[in-house]
């Protein structure tokens, strides 16, 4: 999970769907999710089939100093669901 202000969400999404860190390479999938107000603030929720993709991709996106170009972010942190509704 990550929670980025991207400054221009129209502008710093073509930058994420293309992943030059790969940091999604092994990803079951992802989901979106932005705030209704401040538009600009994404969180990204990556899902993972094991604790070491998730741990693989945390080091790829941080190694690729990608997020440094955020001042305003938290994470990527890996978590595990401990409680899910249907």
């Amino acid at each position: 999970m990550t929670r980025i202000d991207v400054g221009n969400y129209e502008t710093w999404k073509p930058m994420f769907d293309l992943d030059a860190p790969g940091a999604r390479a092994e990803a079951l999938g992802h989901r979106l999710f932005r705030s209704l107000d401040h538009p600009n603030e994404v969180f990204i929720q990556i899902e993972f089939a094991s604790t070491g993709d998730a741990e693989e991709a945390r080091r790829r996106l941080l190694a690729s100093g990608v997020l440094d170009w955020f001042e305003d972010r938290h994470g990527p942190t890996v978590v595990e669901i401990v409680e899910a509704t249907p």
